[in-house]
């Protein structure tokens, strides 16, 4: 089963605007109810049966059974029929939002995250229509249910062989956008290890360098523009909470903040695709970005976006038939490409890699994207001769490669 989500943007007319707005105040209202009705019983069940708080207690029968999605969802079946406000909005889409607060319970539960937040007017930014009979989608129209028929715009064509299984709206500081969910039966089997290899080495001094000797500029996202965000937030800091000059600059904040955004995904794809056109196999670091992510250079690690960029670019190998893989990160920037000699340890501020064994000069980037390459194409098994921009043995395949053409200056 191949899953895909298209983004579009939509055109809504300011009525069918109101009718978002108000869907998304209904989804908040069902979001706080529910969450209060779990964290009440959970509350209760706290203190020990023969003692009660001295804070307060809350008081629920014994007998009462959790409220999870099945309970909750009967309720709110009751609950539509004498209030007119749930009547008005899907009763699915209502539903959707029981179901994602279920989810949250359980990720609570499984995997340690934090207690799920009550939400304002504002932190509601979406809602789901799961199922759809006929396709929703004519020419650059959608058809939603109870919003009616609203343009958007179809930057690109969905591609056949697809179905709709569902649609969310959702609200950016930009606008409205549609995601749709198109699924096809097919099944893609996994990408074979073969063709030219590349190495990949990140970094806060360049973003990254592969093994062919390219090296490419960090681009300062959040740098460019904060100037101006410390600006608008200070200015925050002086308008009452609730006014109206509140709400529209939060709105400019907003803007600027997704503009941040989406210049920096841009950036990840266009590269993505840069770096595909370029290799059959590319091979990364399997490193633990949130350690980076919590050291001194944390905000310029955030703002490079490294998490978001290998997902990217694991997307696009998938999509390009490129095979994608992880290798050992530990000592890349310590071993020579060259003969394999172990150099030590470099200062952040060493730049060019020199081995005292064999004379190899190279940028030190460049060094550990070939060691991650040697490393991958090892792992996978693959012998490539006079394509690999790197000499040296292959620990574990007894292959010796031969110096292939150069694609860059070793001194660079």
């Amino acid at each position: 089963m191949l899953t895909l989500t298209y983004e579009f943007k939509l055109i809504p007319s300011p009525e069918q605007i109101a009718i978002i707005e108000d869907m998304l105040a209904v989804c908040t209202k069902v979001w706080n109810y529910a969450l209060r009705e779990r964290k009440d019983w959970i509350n209760s069940r706290k203190c020990a049966v023969n003692s009660c708080s001295l804070h307060q207690e809350y008081i629920i029968p014994a007998d009462a059974p959790y409220p999870n999605y099945n309970i909750q969802a009967a309720n709110l079946t009751k609950a539509k029929k004498t209030n007119p406000e749930l009547k008005r909005t899907n009763a699915q889409v209502l539903q959707q939002i029981l179901k994602n607060l279920e989810k949250a319970f359980n990720n609570m539960k499984e995997q340690g995250y934090g207690f799920p937040r009550f939400k304002n007017k504002y932190r509601m930014r979406s809602f789901v229509f799961p199922q759809f009979k006929n396709n929703p989608i004519s020419n650059e129209y959608i058809k939603l249910p109870q919003i009616g028929l609203v343009p958007m715009r179809l930057s690109r064509p969905i591609p056949e062989g697809f179905k709709l299984k569902q649609v969310r709206v959702v609200r950016r500081a930009s606008g409205y956008f549609v995601m749709l969910s198109l699924q096809s039966p097919v099944s893609v089997p996994d990408t074979p290890a073969s063709g030219h290899p590349l190495g990949i080495d990140i970094g806060l001094d360049k973003f990254l360098a592969t093994s062919e000797g390219e090296l490419i500029e960090r681009p300062k996202f959040l740098s460019q523009l904060q100037s101006k965000l410390k600006l608008q937030q200070r200015r925050l800091k002086l308008k009452s909470k609730g006014s109206a000059n509140r709400y529209k600059l939060n709105k400019k904040i907003a803007r600027l903040h997704q503009k941040i955004s989406d210049t920096r995904k841009d950036f990840h794809f266009k590269l993505a695709h840069h770096l595909c056109d370029q290799a059959g196999m590319i091979f990364v670091e399997d490193l633990d970005l949130r350690i980076w992510a919590k050291g001194m250079l944390g905000k310029h690690t955030l703002d490079a976006g490294f998490g978001q960029f290998f997902s990217i670019l694991a997307w696009v190998c998938k999509k390009r038939g490129v095979y994608f893989g992880k290798v050992d990160y530990r000592y890349t920037s310590q071993i020579c490409p060259n003969c394999g000699a172990h150099t030590g340890k470099k200062d952040l501020s060493e730049r060019i890699h020199k081995c005292p064994e064999c004379q190899y000069e190279i940028n030190r980037d460049v060094a550990a994207a070939k060691v991650i390459c040697h490393r991958g194409v090892t792992a996978v098994g693959q012998v490539v001769v006079q394509q690999i921009d790197c000499v040296g043995v292959l620990s574990g395949t007894g292959n010796s490669l031969d110096k292939c053409h150069s694609n860059s200056n070793p001194k660079s």
